[in-house]
């Protein structure tokens, strides 16, 4: 754990306070969002789903292995004059809870052995929204390991306990995205 949050604390420090954003499967989607609930910002990095999902109503956990991101994320939040639950977390290891979240976003994280708790921690009528890289790396954007990207329909497969609501994976073979949205029945 300690090599992969140096490595993240490092990019993060990198990248220093750009702008961030929520992810486009959650901006664009954003009316099938709950007037009300607990959401949780899984693997999280500087924040945009968690601000977003905070400006929306929700009460919002974010977790992230990177303490430099979960303590941009904090101030923030402070800034914008929102509360947000920010926790360092190893989510591989400490994954959430059953049935404790209305909304759990993940963008741009990968853990294959994640989506059985994942689609655990849904509440009833629950709602995950997932964006990630999929396909083969062409152009230098996202992981260039094969293990860390999205094959066909892989989403559909991994989460077919959820009802889907939306699916694009039409960039998938141009160093493309994959967007999701599945129900818990």
């Amino acid at each position: 754990m300690d090599e992969l949050k140096q490595k993240w604390n490092a990019r993060y420090r990198e990248q220093g306070d750009l702008e961030v954003k929520p992810c486009q499967v959650l901006s664009c989607n954003a009316g099938l969002l709950p007037d009300s609930g607990v959401a949780l910002d899984l693997a999280c990095g500087r924040g945009g789903n968690a601000l977003f999902l905070a400006s929306q109503g929700l009460r919002v956990t974010a977790w992230d292995i990177s303490d430099v991101a979960i303590e941009a994320l904090q101030s923030r939040a402070r800034e914008a004059g929102l509360d947000i639950d920010c926790s360092v977390r190893d989510v591989s290891a400490s994954p959430p809870a059953p049935a404790s979240f209305d909304v759990i976003v993940v963008s741009y994280f990968l853990d294959r052995d994640l989506t059985g708790p994942l689609q655990q921690a849904l509440k009833p009528g629950g709602l995950l929204y997932y964006q990630t890289f999929s396909g083969t790396q062409r152009n230098g954007r996202g992981p260039s390991n094969p293990a860390y990207r999205l094959k066909r329909n892989e989403l559909l497969k991994l989460f077919s306990d959820l009802n889907p609501v939306f699916y694009d994976e039409s960039g998938q073979d141009i160093d493309g995205e994959c967007q999701f949205i599945a129900r818990n029945p």
